[in-house]
């Protein structure tokens, strides 16, 4: 499958330190240095399902992890970044039946819109992006290892995977039962069903139903779960034990655990790091298509709003943090963006070699992509003399702030 154009990306005279990210499994702040012997630092990041637009959930989350493969890039590092996009599945499925429309028309329109807000934002596209129906060959590769493995069992024509089967399971949650039985039903789990031989085990392979799209198999036509998807496209290009498995915070359960589940029981290691993005809400409530509550990429850009300044408004949160978008953060933003730019019109302007260094160093620890909004506004505000110290001794001081910007935080200008 085709991701979107690669943005340019400026070279900066100083080097990065090496990123430290806050690991879900451990709850600590670990170093990830890439572990491959090539030197590149290896990344997965849970794609969409394509069933509508883009709305600032989604691209919190991928421009939060943007910073991550900027930080490493920074830090003189190769990236090999894979994203899965789950072009058949229920919700999927679901939306067509109810707009009329055929499902896979659905999908590609939904992911070319997905690419062109991507676009927009300066998302460093993957270099391994890749659908769920062309994965097939792989999930049915990696069944059938966890098959020999003795951990699939079948209720009707449906296969199921064992989570007993991983003696790790739990570990990147840390959740006990009785909240894993609570969340499993409220995000695609289907732990009442009969015939199972525990309730948390989750579907690998679902057999074809009427009126639903399907594909061979060697256990007949059907296709795949959810997490053997992200489990055998992780797997396959990227390898075990990558650096970093990355998602939104409601994917840490069962999505990763059980992604990680497959892959350990078929005899690899999977992600050293596990990092996840907040959530985003509106109007009180958590950012959803099912709750309708949504602000859509692309009808901002159609309003002419600059996408510099919607990546702004994100910026201006942690990644990790959960917060609430609304339409002042948006004005401000808008205003913020254009007094940037009118310092660095200026091409002379206030010392810049602190601010790279201090702008790439809390970048590295965490992420902490407010902190480098407020370091680059103190340098904004010593140009344009807004602090009472205007400073304008640095005649290079424009180039190399806006070199800084669109290289570290994404942002060009």
């Amino acid at each position: 499958m085709r991701a979107w154009t690669d943005p340019e990306f400026p070279t900066l005279s100083v080097t990065g330190p090496e990123v430290a990210l806050h690991d879900t499994a451990s709850g600590t702040l670990v170093p990830v240095v890439p572990a491959a012997e090539d030197g590149a630092a290896r990344l997965y990041v849970c794609g969409i399902t394509p069933y509508d637009a883009t709305h600032m959930g989604h691209a919190a989350t991928y421009v939060g992890f943007d910073l991550l493969i900027r930080a490493w890039r920074n830090a003189g590092h190769r990236v090999v970044y894979t994203q899965n996009v789950t072009d058949v599945d229920d919700p999927l499925l679901e939306r067509a039946t109810k707009v009329n429309v055929d499902w896979v028309e659905l999908a590609e329109r939904e992911t070319e819109l997905f690419r062109a807000d991507m676009e927009a934002l300066r998302v460093i596209p993957p270099a391994h992006y890749t659908g769920a129906v062309e994965s097939i060959p792989l999930v049915i590769a990696l069944i059938e290892r966890l098959q020999a493995a003795g951990a699939v069992y079948r209720v009707d024509e449906d296969l199921y995977f064992s989570v007993t089967a991983d003696p790790a399971f739990g570990a990147e949650s840390n959740l006990t039962r009785e909240q894993m039985l609570e969340i499993f039903p409220l995000r695609g789990g289907d732990p009442d069903r009969a015939g199972k031989k525990d309730p948390l085990d989750c579907i690998l392979w679902l057999a074809e139903r009427e009126g639903e799209p399907s594909w061979p198999s060697p256990w007949g036509p059907g296709r795949p779960g959810w997490h053997i998807e992200c489990a055998a496209i992780s797997l396959e290009h990227l390898g075990g034990s990558f650096d970093v498995q990355g998602g939104g915070s409601d994917l840490v359960f069962p999505h990763h655990e059980m992604s990680a589940g497959h892959v350990h029981v078929a005899g690899e290691p999977f992600a050293r790091v596990y990092a996840h993005a907040g959530m985003v809400a509106y109007d009180g409530e958590k950012m959803s298509k099912s709750k309708g509550n949504l602000v859509f990429v692309s009808a901002l850009r159609n309003s002419e709003i600059d996408p510099m300044a919607i990546r702004l408004v994100l910026l201006r949160h942690h990644y990790r943090a959960d917060w609430e978008w609304t339409d002042t953060l948006l004005f401000d933003a808008v205003d913020t963006v254009a007094q940037w730019r009118k310092a660095l019109s200026l091409g002379r302007g206030a010392p810049a070699a602190p601010v790279v260094e201090d702008v790439l160093e809390v970048l590295a620890a965490d992420l902490d992509a407010p902190a480098a909004v407020e370091l680059v506004q103190g340098w904004v505000d010593a140009t344009l003399g807004t602090d009472g110290l205007a400073d304008a001794s640095d005649d290079t001081a424009g180039a190399t702030i806006r070199d800084l910007l669109d290289a570290a935080l994404g942002i060009r200008l």
